[in-house]
C-alpha cells in the first residue's frame, strides 16, 4: 500500500494529527489526552519518579516522561475561566457547587443539621455612576421602554452603556471595582456588629454564643461593574457542626445584613480627583434559603447551582478581555532601567507598556473607556497599591471570585486532593500494582516546567474529546441512560 506523502496535506494541523496517529505508540498518547478530558491549555512536564524500598534500595516502579510518545507528560490547566478553558471550568464549577451544597445542607465533613441554622442568600450591588440603556420589564413580563425611549432587544450591545458617556462616572465606576473586596470585608465586620445589636448583646458575648458563616461569588453586571452573590449562615461558637441559640433567627439575620449593607463606607482620597466615598447600591436583596424538596423556588441545591455558575466566568462575560495589558519586558511602566539606573525605552511595547494599543482592543467603546479610566488613574501614586493597571483588562476589579469563611464547608483544596487519591488508586488497580507501604517506600522524583499547549495534532484530538463529551453531557441532560 502507497503511503500518503504528508508534505502534500496542505493543514499543518492535519499534518501533524496524522504523523502522531501513525506514531507506533499512539494509543498511549490518545490514552493521555483523554484523561485531561478535552483540556485546552495543558501543561506539559519532564521528569521522572521512582519509588524504591528503602530497606533494600530496590527501585520498585519507575516513570520517565521521555517513554511518552508526546516526550513530555501532560496535566491539565486548571484555569477556572470558561473562555480559557471550558474543561476545567465545568470541573471547577462543579467542585465549586459541591462545596456550596455542602455549607448548605451537610456532607464533606459538615453534618446534615446544619440545613437547620439559619441561612439567607445575599446580592449586593454597586450604586449607580450614571444612567445606562437597559431593558426594562414590568411584573407581567411585558418590556417597557429605556430612558432614550427604545425598546432593546435582550442582545442590544447598548445594554449597559451610558445614556451620555460625558457625565458618565467612570473614575468612580473603577474605583469601585478596584475597593468591591473591601466593601464586602467591612460588610462581614458591620454584619457581626449588627447581628450582636439585634440581639442586645456586646460583640464579645455574641461571638461566644454564634459565628457567621459565609460563601460568596462575584459577577459581572452588563456595565462593567461587580456585584456579589453570597451565602450566609449561623451556626453555634464551634462552627457547622453546632446550631446557633434559637433567638438568632433568619429573621434577625434579615435584619442586621440590611442594616451593616447601609452602614458600609470607604474613603478614597486624591489630589487629581478628590475625596470619594463608595457605598452598596440600593438594590440589595436578602432571602430565606428553603431546605432541598420544598416548593420554594430558592432551595440549597438552586442556590448551590447558581453560584457554581458564576464562578467560572470572569471579566470578559461583560465584553472585556480575560487576559492583562501589561507589557512583560517591562511590566507595563514603559521603560525599562539600564545597570546605572537610566531609563530605556521599551521596544516591545513602544514605551506605552501595553501589549496592545488601547484603540487597537477588540471591546465596545464603553468598556474601552473603562479600561482607559484604569490606566490613567494606575499613573497616579496614591492608588500604586491598587495596580490597577495590572487589572486593567478587569476594569479594575482584582479579589477573588469565589470566597469563603473558613468553617463554612470543605475547601476546593480537600475536594482536588480527595479526586487526586481516587485516581491514582484506580490506576494501581488498573495496572495490577499494591499498595506501598509508607513506612518502607519512598517516592522520588524530578519534574520541570517544558511548556503550555498541544501539538497542531494534538489540540485536534482534545478538541474531539471535548465535543465527545459535551454530546454525552447532553444526552444524560435530556434524560438519556
Amino acid at each position: 500500500m502507497a503511503t500518503l506523502d504528508l508534505r502534500l496535506v496542505a493543514s499543518p494541523a492535519v499534518r501533524d494529527l496524522l504523523r502522531l496517529v501513525n506514531h507506533p505508540d499512539f494509543d498511549r498518547a490518545q490514552r493521555q489526552i483523554e484523561r485531561l478530558g478535552g483540556c485546552t491549555d495543558p501543561v506539559r512536564l519532564t521528569g521522572q519518579t521512582a519509588t524504591v524500598d528503602t530497606t533494600t534500595g530496590e527501585v520498585l516502579r519507575s516513570y520517565t516522561s521521555s517513554a511518552e510518545p508526546t516526550g513530555s507528560l501532560f496535566t491539565s490547566c486548571g484555569n477556572r475561566r470558561a473562555s480559557r478553558c471550558p474543561a476545567c471550568s465545568r470541573l471547577y464549577a462543579a467542585d465549586t457547587y459541591h462545596l456550596i451544597r455542602a455549607g448548605l445542607s451537610g456532607g464533606k465533613t459538615v453534618p446534615d443539621t446544619v440545613r437547620t441554622h439559619p441561612r439567607v442568600f445575599v446580592t449586593l450591588t454597586p450604586p449607580s455612576f450614571g444612567p445606562v440603556h437597559n431593558r426594562l420589564t414590568t411584573p407581567g413580563g411585558d418590556v417597557r421602554p429605556c430612558r432614550c425611549r427604545k425598546l432593546h432587544e435582550p442582545t442590544d450591545p447598548l445594554i449597559g452603556t451610558p445614556l451620555n458617556t460625558g457625565t458618565y462616572d467612570y473614575e468612580g465606576a473603577v474605583l469601585f471595582n478596584a475597593h468591591a473586596s473591601a466593601l464586602w470585608a467591612r460588610f462581614t465586620t458591620c454584619l457581626r456588629r449588627e447581628l450582636a445589636a439585634e440581639l442586645g448583646m456586646t460583640q464579645k458575648a455574641a461571638h461566644a454564643v454564634l459565628r457567621v458563616s459565609f460563601a460568596k461569588v462575584a459577577e459581572y453586571q452588563q456595565r462593567g461593574l461587580v456585584h456579589f452573590h453570597a451565602v450566609i449562615r449561623l451556626d453555634g461558637p464551634d462552627g457547622s457542626s453546632q446550631p446557633p441559640p434559637p433567638y438568632a433567627t433568619v429573621a434577625v439575620l434579615t435584619k442586621a445584613a440590611r442594616a451593616a449593607a447601609a452602614r458600609v463606607r470607604v474613603t478614597v482620597a486624591s489630589d487629581a480627583i478628590g475625596e470619594r466615598e463608595l457605598t452598596w447600591g440600593e438594590q440589595f436583596d436578602v432571602r430565606e434559603i428553603a431546605s432541598f424538596g420544598t416548593d420554594a423556588e430558592l432551595t440549597d441545591q438552586a442556590v448551590a447551582a447558581y453560584v457554581a455558575k458564576y464562578a467560572t466566568k470572569s471579566a470578559d462575560a461583560s465584553g472585556t478581555l480575560d487576559h492583562t495589558l501589561l507589557c512583560r519586558p517591562c511590566q507595563g511602566r514603559g521603560a525599562t532601567l539600564l545597570p546605572h539606573g537610566t531609563p530605556l525605552p521599551c521596544t516591545a511595547c513602544d514605551g506605552t507598556g501595553q501589549t496592545r494599543p488601547l484603540t487597537r482592543l477588540p471591546v465596545a467603546r464603553h468598556v474601552r473607556q473603562m479600561i482607559r479610566t484604569c490606566w490613567e488613574l494606575g499613573k497616579l501614586p496614591e492608588f500604586a497599591h491598587l495596580r490597577l493597571r495590572k487589572w486593567a483588562h478587569m476594569l479594575g476589579f482584582r479579589g477573588h471570585f469565589s470566597t469563603k469563611s473558613r468553617s463554612y464547608s470543605t475547601t476546593l483544596g480537600a475536594l482536588r486532593d480527595a479526586r487526586r487519591t481516587w485516581r491514582t488508586e484506580q490506576a494501581r488497580t488498573h495496572a495490577g500494582l499494591t499498595e506501598p507501604d509508607p513506612t518502607t517506600t519512598l517516592v522520588v522524583g524530578r519534574w520541570d516546567y517544558l511548556g503550555s499547549g498541544y501539538s497542531p495534532g494534538a489540540a485536534l484530538l482534545a478538541a474531539h474529546v471535548w465535543h465527545r463529551k459535551e454530546l454525552e453531557r447532553q444526552f444524560t441532560a435530556e434524560g438519556g441512560c
